[in-house]
């Protein structure tokens, strides 16, 4: 079996009812006919083993017509829903061509390809072509509830901003929907492009389609056309994700230059695998092509299988040593080697890991038979590359000033006489390209970080080194924030906003005579006035460089003077009124009093009235018309009085004069108030000189009679307790 990449795929035998009828797979491309015409090609891979659900289109009545939803790629409306017609629909059977290896039976895949041709004129952004459809196999590993994930397959066509004229790239064949688990997988998915585009590989997370709900656009009660961009990703199980789509040691990955997509599967099932390609031109992304597919990993009986590595570079030499992978389960293989040079028979080897050296340089097909002449055989061929050796290397300086750079590079690689040079230095640098080998006086004239690269060519072969180097820009000085308005005396924290990329010394001037080192200093400025501030930003070391601000409007206005004085100084609780006098600066407009008791007023003078003795902070702030503020403080006091008198009789007859027996008492505290009868029953209680005894006792009147009463209370003048006692004739109206 003759192979043209680097692994065998062997399939095995899958009964028709393990897989069921689902999309395994589809992607998008476009042609540029001219005119603004263009011609769309949509390819759809349905797995179709046993029925189920055809392409859209194609069962008038009970499947919607197929949809393409044109998407203006600037503003995400949309622009037109167009139908696609009918697809060319061709069976794409599983065939291996090795006695060794049976293929699967009872397997259907079909392609089914619509193309259609529109005339979408340039527009800002362009647009975007979107086909959306439902669903994945429920059998699915490595996304999560596949059967109710969708697919969409969608492209863009960049607008003229972009470039003029193009069409999108087009990977040369699908992949093998079997592969075998536990063997190395090498597929060459590259992809070409009529524009002749730089094409970049990778994978990536598949995107989401319709659900079960509405399987396709135009189904009864579902939408007619698809949504903007951008689209969610497939939900993936467990450790599974775009970049690590199925269970594999090596993992799977695309080469971003060849698109070989290699791996070794080691766990059977279904996987979702995503492919990508980038074209850039002029360095510039202006479209990626997208296609999704279904990998069915599946245990494989395979008797022998010839293989050997690829060569690892095309310019190694003339000596090559070979490595022979293949194996078998047939017993001890033997094999043999032809290095496929012309006219000669003594180009073979029957050694297992065969070195050659061959005599000429070219392009050699090398061929490894391994079990020849058995009927068990099997055959590979791969190309080498027979040239002097190349090697691309360069030294050059890491790092350079921005003031007086100039760059020398150094090629050190490996040449032959007549090889051929071509160095980038990026449009930033003078000059900006070269073919000289090793180029000297080369000059950027703004900083940053540059990557070089060189590009040797020597025959055939064609090899390329990167590097960076650094220029390093000149420092920025640049003071933060600073206000331009302040209070005497002014406060100010400066904010240092200088960069460089190197360390910076500080040096600040002020122009009250003061100078500071500090990276953000603390400076005061007084009297009232307009001051400035020089900071010098000083790099060291390998650019010695200084960069200079200045500020020369800090101006400080004068702040005002506040004080009050009050009325009376000294004064009792019985004279709490007391009125407040402005002693500030005559410059001030405004003055706002706190009294200490939680009151506040705005006046310049006011009175006011404090409702209990104590002593109280007051507070006085006053403003200019500057806005500058100044407080004054001072504290007051509210002497308290001590007044006691208590009435020696009460006629509880409740005519609203002398009903109840209480003291008159002001300046008392902790007060306690107990009245006994004459044969010393308790009958009254109290702790609230307000209140007092009704005459009354469990409910009842009591008798005409004397009472006796005991008062103790704290004196808030004295500060002392004092005890009061002394008796009180209760008297009713029939005995006056």
């Amino acid at each position: 079996m003759k192979k043209s990449f680097l692994f065998i795929l062997f399939f095995i035998f899958l009964s028709s009812g393990v897989y069921s009828k689902h999309i395994v797979g589809g992607e998008m491309i476009y042609d540029n006919l001219g005119g603004n015409n263009y011609r769309i090609t949509l390819k759809i891979y349905r797995d179709c083993a046993s029925g189920g659900p055809n392409f859209d289109g194609t069962d008038p009545g009970n499947l919607p017509t197929a949809l393409i939803t044109v998407i203006d790629g600037l503003t995400g409306q949309i622009d037109s829903t167009i139908n696609i017609g009918l697809p060319v629909i061709t069976n794409i059977p599983p065939s291996i061509n090795n006695l060794c290896i049976t293929p699967p039976s009872g397997v259907c895949v079909e392609e089914g390809v619509y193309t259609y041709t529109i005339n979408l004129p340039p527009k800002l952004g362009g647009y975007y072509l979107v086909y959306q459809r439902c669903c994945r196999n429920n059998s699915i590993i490595n996304l999560v509830n596949p059967g109710d994930q969708g697919a969409t397959y969608f492209t863009k066509i960049p607008g003229p901003e972009v470039v003029a004229v193009n069409s999108s790239p087009r990977f040369k064949k699908f992949p093998p929907i079997f592969i075998c688990n536990n063997l190395p997988f090498s597929f060459d998915h590259s992809a070409t492009d009529p524009d002749g585009d730089q094409l970049v590989y990778s994978l990536y997370s598949p995107f989401l389609g319709l659900d079960p709900a509405c399987p396709s656009l135009g189904t009864a009660g579902c939408p007619t056309a698809a949504t903007a961009p951008t689209y969610s990703t497939v939900n993936y199980s467990g450790t599974y994700s775009g970049s690590y789509p199925i269970a594999a040691n090596p993992a799977f990955s695309v080469n971003p230059v060849t698109g070989m997509l290699t791996g070794r599967p080691n766990l059977i099932g279904q996987y979702v695998v995503g492919v990508c390609v980038q074209e850039f031109r002029g360095g510039i992304l202006i479209n990626t092509h997208y296609r999704d597919f279904q990998f069915n990993v599946t245990p494989c009986v395979v008797n022998v299988a010839s293989i050997f590595a690829d060569q690892i570079q095309k310019c190694e030499g003339s000596t090559i040593t070979f490595t022979n992978q293949s194996f078998g389960n047939v017993g001890a293989l033997s094999y043999h080697w032809d290095f496929g040079v012309n006219g000669t028979l003594a180009d073979t080897s029957q050694v297992f890991n065969p070195t050659y050296t061959f005599q000429d340089t070219g392009k050699y097909l090398v061929s490894l038979i391994a079990n020849p002449g058995k009927p068990c055989a099997d055959t590979s061929k791969k190309l080498y590359y027979i040239y002097p050796q190349l090697k691309v290397s360069f030294k050059g300086y890491d790092k350079q000033c921005l003031i007086g750079n100039s760059f020398s590079f150094t090629n050190t690689g490996i040449y032959i006489n007549g090889a051929t040079y071509k160095w980038d230095f990026t449009p930033a640098a003078t000059p900006s390209t070269s073919t000289v080998k090793s180029p000297s006086g080369v000059t950027y004239t703004v900083p940053g970080i540059f990557n070089v690269k060189l590009v040797g060519k020597q025959l055939t072969c064609i090899d390329s080194m990167i590097d960076s180097i650094r220029v390093v820009g000149r420092p920025i000085a640049k003071i933060n924030n600073l206000p331009t308005s302040l209070c005497d005396p002014a406060h100010v924290a400066f904010s240092n906003g200088s960069y460089s990329p190197l360390p910076l010394n500080y040096t600040w001037i002020f122009s009250n005579g003061n100078t500071s080192h500090a990276y953000q200093p603390v400076q005061i400025f007084s009297p009232p006035g307009v001051y400035g501030v020089t900071l010098i930003a000083t790099t060291s070391g390998l650019c010695i460089d200084t960069a200079i601000t200045s500020v020369s409007n800090i101006t400080v206005n004068p702040s005002p003077k506040a004080d009050f004085i009050w009325s009376p100084t000294l004064t009792t609780i019985f004279d709490p009124d007391i009125t407040f006098l402005n002693r500030s600066s005559d410059d001030i407009t405004s003055a706002t009093y706190y009294f200490g008791d939680g009151n506040s007023l705005t006046a310049i003078n006011c009175i006011h009235t404090y409702m209990a003795p104590g002593k109280y902070q007051v507070v006085q702030i006053v403003n200019n018309q500057f806005n500058c503020p100044d407080t004054a403080r001072h504290e007051i006091r509210i002497l308290p009085e001590f007044r006691f008198w208590i009435p020696n009789t009460f006629t509880p007859n409740k005519d609203g004069m002398n009903d109840v027996f209480m003291p008159k008492a002001i300046g008392v505290s902790d007060y306690h108030f107990d009245i006994y009868n004459k044969w010393g029953q308790h009958i009254y209680s109290g702790n609230d000189f307000t209140q007092g005894w009704d005459g009354r006792f469990n409910g009842k009147s009591c008798e005409q009679d004397v009472y006796v009463w005991i008062i103790n209370y704290n004196n808030d003048v004295t500060l002392g307790q004092e005890y009061k006692q002394g008796t009180v004739l209760l008297l009713r109206a029939d005995d006056y």
